[in-house]
This record gives structure tokens, C-alpha cells and sequence, in this order.
């Protein structure tokens, strides 16, 4: 898991909505101040009415309703600003936490799974919002109930309020217990909805995948399995909570009784009136509630404080690829001229394994350049340096001779396409779709690059043609026609450098041979690269790199691959019946 590189600055996410966060817990001290007075002014009233008649009685009680009224009015004001600046304050901080996402590199990504992300965007924010809302609505609610009417308590009996000096030291030590062994239960918690999370979000995303291969029982009982965790994590972090409402319910009505006790006899011996012991006890309960409100709010925070250091580790993540020291910035990508220059890169910083290992290479701009080789030999990898998906660990990658580390991050993505292996779309229209290429394209753009990509052919089959709905993540489209809408996207971008991963793999030879034709037609000035794992959908490329384990074994035209090239040959015999006539044609060269 990513370590937390900063200090998060939480007041920030506060400063904007100041008035709520003061207004709120001023009309709290409201309230509380009533409380405080409610049980004296009763007192007033029982013992009036014994010695000064009802009129004395009324008095105080009409005294009573207007202070009844104003505790309402701080606990509504209360409760309206406690909530408008919770949940503005977690508005913002989800906003922030998605924009950090957004500006991770692959490499950051690769340090959280999806489904962890979705949780700390949600379940722990969640926890934080609820965390600042009682915060606003407690903080000072309770301690300042609990002071006051330990302060009344103590005026009105000191001798009583000994009861209290055994009791609240005895909770106390209760409800440290309690923090202590509910802290690390909840943060298990929060990484057992992680786990969910990404049972459920990898089961529904690939649905298809399960059905196919009749796994749906395997799913379940993953999902089972999961689901059982949490709860089972769940339930023991309950219980901590749950022991503690008897415990405290056990020390109040201990407290209460021992009043009563000692109470009751004073006022038997007339030693205290009996408005007074009336005023005691409510005192007494309202000590014992704030400490009972105060657990609470602790335990609360305790859980909070879980997802807090979650999304910390979010936002305190440090980016590894920034655009903060770029020295051309406003520079843009022109001819398409791509250099790679001593390129070593690893995925993990301290593995021995290169991924790609000491890459020399010059593409020329305009021209086509296919790349092939066995699976994992780094192909993709070594694309994914063009646009600064990944940096490299040595060496350097330049376009039109200047390092792409040079370039602001967006100019350089602006003037590179790339269709990547796995095809991705969007909910939403067609259209919408292909306009991920170019926002402002005119409908006959769409159609034009539509046609580029062999796409316009099915998509004017579709009830409502460029408007029609490709539900999440295209699923009512197959996979060969999200590959072309996917490439005619890239085209409405007109790219200097257009990179196809892979991205024919799905359609057939024929269909594959038109949308290259194509290419040189719309692109004609854009530098193409091709990977592949098909001799056919690179054999006419201007430039063919045969790579393998990380390294370049190869480069040259098809012919001269084939006759010179012993990988080159041997993934074109293993795709054709040609073999003797790949054969002449090594020894003719």
C-alpha cells in the first residue's frame, strides 16, 4: 500500500463554509445552556409551590417554557449548520480525492485497486462526513453539558456530588478500553469492504467471462466468502459497541440509586428540600449521558479516524509523473519524430527484472512502424513511454528531438492517439463516444472517421444511428466493433503519433487490410505505429521491430526480417503454410 508522503491539510476543506462550522456549535452552546438551567428552574418550581404558593410556581414555569423554546431553536440551528457544513466539507474532499486520482500515473495506480479507490471515494468519506457532522453537533454539546451540570451539581450538594468522584473515573477508564480495542477493528473493516468491493465490481464486469465459463457458483461462493468476512469483522467490531451501552446504562442506574440513597435520607432529615434532590438526579443524568454521548462520539471518531488515514494515503500519494519541471511547456508535438535513447524500465524500483532493457531506436516521422514479438516482451510497455503513461527509469524518450519529460503533460497526450489493447467505452451515445477524440467534431467528421475505421457500416444498422446508447462500458457492441469505434475515436483526434495496440486483433484480415489502407489516407502526415501479434497486420509497415524479453532483436522491413531474422521467421511460419517459400526466400537472401 502507498505511503503517506505529506501532511494533508484538513482545514482547508473546512475554511470555505466557516459560518456553518461557527453558527452550528454557537446554537449548540444554546441549547446546552438550557439544559443546564431546565433541571435549577425545576427545582424553583417544586420548592416554590412547598413555600411560596403557585403563583411563585407559575412564574418560574412560564421562565421554563421560554427557555424550553430557545433550546429548541439552538438544537434546530444546531442540527441545519452542523449538517450544511459536514456535508459541504465531504463535497469538497470527495472532489479532491477523485482529481488526485485522476493525475495518478499507472505507476500510482498500480499501488490501489479499483475497488479500494471506490470505497475511500465513498464508505470512508462517508465516515468522515459523519465524524465532522457529530463533531459539530457534540463537540461542544456534550463536554459542555457534562461541565455544567457537574458545576450545578456540586453548587447545589457538594456532599452529594462524592457519589459522582467514584463513578465518572470508573467510566472513564470503561470507555479508554473501549477506544482502544475499537480502533484497529474498524480499519479491518474498511479493508474487508475493499475486498468486496472488488469481488463485485470483477464479477459484474466481466458477467460475460463468468456465464461463459459456467462459473457462476464459483463467483457466488467468492462473493460469499467475502461477504462472510466482512460481516464477520463487522460483528465483532459491533460488539465492543454493544458492551458498551450496558456498561454505561450499569453505572448510571448504580449512580442513580446511590442518589437516591444517600438523597433520599437528607431529605428525610430535612437537610435538603426535595426540588433539590429532583434537580440532583436530572443533573446526575445529564453528567452520565454527555460521558455515554462523549463514548460515542470518540468511537465514532475512532472509525473516522481509519478512513481519514485512508484517504490521506490518497491525497498524500506522491505522483510520480508531473509536469512541474517541464522546460518547454508550451511546446507541442510537430513532425512526430520519436528517438529512444538507452530506455531502461522497470515496474517495481527495486526488481531485478527489466521490463525493458537498454531500447535504442529511431521512428521517422510519417511513417508506419510495426511491433511484434511473443506476449509480455514489453511491447506495450515500451508505447506507453511515448505518451509519458510510465517514465523511464534510464535513458530518455524524445519527440522531434526533446525529451517527452519536457513537454506539459497535456500538450504531449494532445498530439499522441492511442487505441489501447483492452477497448474502452463510455455509457452514453456513439457519438458522445467518438467526441472523446475531438469535442467540438461536426457530425460529418464523426462519420468521416467513422468510415476510416470501418465502423460507419454498423453504427448507421443501429436504431438511431450515431446516437445510439452503447449502455456501460459498450456492452451491447462486439468486441470487434468497440475496437473500430475505439480507432475511429483516436482518428477524430488527428494525431501527430497514433499508436494501435493490438487494436485489430478482433476484426478479420480483410476488414484490418481496409482500415490500414485508410491511414494512409486521413493520417498521411501522423507517424503510425502498429503492435501486433499478425505477420499481415504489420508485413507492409515502412519499419518492423521484433522484439523479445524486454530488448530489440530485430529490425528491418518484412523482407529483410525474413530472410536474416530467425524470431521474425519463426512466428511467420507459425502463422503460414508458406513455409517453403519463406524458406527460398532466406536462401535467396
Amino acid at each position: 500500500m502507498a505511503k503517506q508522503t505529506k501532511k494533508i491539510n484538513w482545514a482547508k476543506y473546512a475554511k470555505p463554509y466557516l459560518p456553518y462550522f461557527i453558527i452550528g456549535p454557537l446554537c449548540m452552546i444554546v441549547e446546552v445552556i438550557g439544559e443546564v438551567l431546565m433541571p435549577f428552574c425545576l427545582s424553583r418550581v417544586i420548592n416554590g409551590a412547598a413555600e411560596h404558593g403557585w403563583t411563585y410556581a407559575v412564574s418560574n414555569a412560564g421562565l421554563m417554557v421560554i427557555i424550553a423554546v430557545l433550546m429548541m431553536a439552538g438544537g434546530v440551528g444546531g442540527a441545519y449548520f452542523g449538517a450544511k457544513a459536514s456535508v459541504n466539507f465531504a463535497a469538497d474532499l470527495r472532489s479532491d480525492i477523485y482529481a488526485r486520482v485522476q493525475k495518478f500515473s499507472f505507476a500510482n495506480i498500480d499501488r490501489f485497486s479499483t475497488g479500494s479507490l471506490v470505497t475511500r471515494l465513498t464508505n470512508d468519506v462517508t465516515q468522515v462526513q459523519n465524524m465532522v457532522g457529530m463533531l459539530l453537533r457534540m463537540a461542544l454539546r456534550s463536554p459542555g453539558m457534562l461541565i455544567g451540570a457537574l458545576i450545578m451539581a456540586i453548587s447545589l450538594r457538594p456532599s452529594l456530588a462524592a457519589v459522582l468522584a467514584v463513578t465518572i473515573p470508573l467510566m472513564l477508564c470503561c470507555i479508554g478500553f473501549l477506544i482502544y480495542k475499537s480502533y484497529p477493528m474498524f480499519a479491518k473493516v474498511q479493508s474487508k469492504i475493499d475486498r468486496l468491493n472488488n469481488t463485485v465490481q470483477e464479477s459484474v464486469t466481466n458477467v460475460r467471462v463468468v456465464k461463459s465459463f459456467v462459473r457462476e457458483d464459483f463467483e457466488q461462493q467468492k462473493f460469499f466468502d467475502a461477504n462472510r468476512d466482512l460481516k464477520d469483522t463487522g460483528i465483532r467490531a459491533s460488539k465492543i459497541m454493544i458492551f458498551m451501552s450496558p456498561v454505561m446504562t450499569l453505572f448510571m442506574n448504580a449512580t442513580t440509586i446511590a442518589v437516591l440513597w444517600f438523597g433520599s435520607q437528607m431529605v428525610y432529615g430535612e437537610a435538603m428540600p426535595i426540588g433539590d434532590l429532583s434537580a440532583f438526579l436530572t443533573y446526575v443524568t445529564q453528567i452520565l449521558s454527555s460521558l455515554m454521548m462523549v463514548t460515542m462520539m470518540l468511537m465514532m471518531f475512532s472509525r473516522a479516524l481509519a478512513s481519514a488515514k485512508r484517504i490521506a494515503e490518497v491525497l498524500g500519494e506522491e505522483i510520480t509523473l508531473t509536469d512541474e519541471n517541464a522546460s518547454h511547456p508550451e511546446r507541442t508535438v510537430g513532425e512526430g519524430r520519436i528517438e529512444f535513447k538507452n530506455v531502461t524500465f522497470r515496474y517495481y524500483k527495486n526488481s531485478e527484472g527489466k521490463v525493458l532493457d537498454n531500447i535504442n531506436l529511431t521512428i521517422e516521422p510519417r511513417s508506419v512502424v510495426g511491433i511484434i514479438g511473443s506476449t509480455g516482451c514489453g511491447k506495450t510497455t515500451l508505447v506507453s513511454m511515448i505518451p509519458r503513461l510510465y517514465d523511464v527509469d534510464e535513458g530518455q524518450v524524445l519527440i522531434d528531438g526533446v525529451d517527452v519529460r519536457d513537454y506539459s503533460l497535456y500538450n504531449l497526450r494532445e498530439g499522441v492517439g492511442m487505441v489501447l489493447q483492452k477497448n474502452v467505452l463510455f455509457s452514453g451515445s456513439i457519438a458522445d463516444n467518438l467526441r472523446w477524440g475531438d469535442e467540438e467534431a461536426t457530425d460529418e467528421q464523426l462519420v468521416s472517421a467513422a468510415e476510416s475505421a470501418q465502423a460507419h457500416g454498423f453504427v448507421s444498422s443501429f436504431k438511431g444511428g450515431y446516437e445510439y446508447d452503447l449502455g456501460q462500458g459498450g456492452k451491447n457492441v462486439s468486441g470487434g466493433q468497440k475496437q473500430r469505434l475505439c480507432i475511429a475515436r483516436a482518428l477524430l483526434k488527428k494525431p501527430k503519433i497514433l499508436i494501435l495496440d493490438d487494436s485489430t486483433s478482433a476484426v478479420d484480415t480483410a476488414t484490418e487490410a481496409r482500415i490500414r489502407e485508410a491511414f494512409y489516407g486521413s493520417l498521411a502526415d501522423s507517424t503510425k505505429i502498429v503492435i501486433a501479434q499478425r505477420i499481415s497486420s504489420v508485413k507492409d509497415a515502412d519499419m518492423i521491430i521484433v522484439m523479445n524479453d524486454g530488448k530489440i532483436t530485430g529490425v528491418g522491413t518484412h523482407d529483410e526480417l525474413l530472410a536474416t531474422n530467425t524470431e521474425y521467421q519463426e512466428i511467420y511460419y507459425s502463422q503460414t503454410d508458406r513455409k517453403t517459400d519463406g524458406e527460398e526466400a532466406v536462401q535467396n537472401g
